[in-house]
């Protein structure tokens, strides 16, 4: 973890973040961990879950209401990434970047699910464009 560079946005699920920082024992613990990871390395944590948190290299989180368990699938977390990168590419600042990829992230995999009963990364990427 002390290689990376300043500023970088990690993307983990709860496991992923556990590779990185040990064994969570519930998730407040997960999130205390996660939060001293962004400000020890200097980077920002957008912790996937249920409630997304967002966590800037200050320690400053913000938690994230849109979005449905159908999201929890291969490639979902790859569009997010995609859309941390367009974003933060704009020039925006990458705490802005980051809360709003993830928001806007979470209201299309939510429109995905009004219309289609099972959806992959491919129906969120369609819905994109439309909110």
């Amino acid at each position: 973890v002390g290689r990376l560079p300043k500023g970088s946005i990690l993307t983990p699920h709860p496991k992923e973040l556990e590779r990185l920082v040990g064994p969570c024992r519930n998730s407040f613990e997960r999130l205390s961990k996660a939060r001293d990871l962004a400000m020890d390395a200097q980077v920002y944590v957008v912790l996937k879950g249920a409630y997304t948190a967002v966590i800037s290299p200050e320690g400053t989180c913000w938690f994230n209401t849109t979005g449905n368990p159908g999201m929890a699938t291969a490639g979902s977390g790859d569009v997010l990434t995609g859309m941390l990168a367009a974003l933060a590419g704009q020039g925006i600042s990458l705490t802005e970047a980051a809360v709003c990829a993830v928001y806007l992230h979470g209201k299309a995999g939510e429109a995905a699910a009004e219309k289609y009963p099972a959806f992959g990364a491919g129906q969120i990427v369609d819905f994109l464009p439309r909110l």
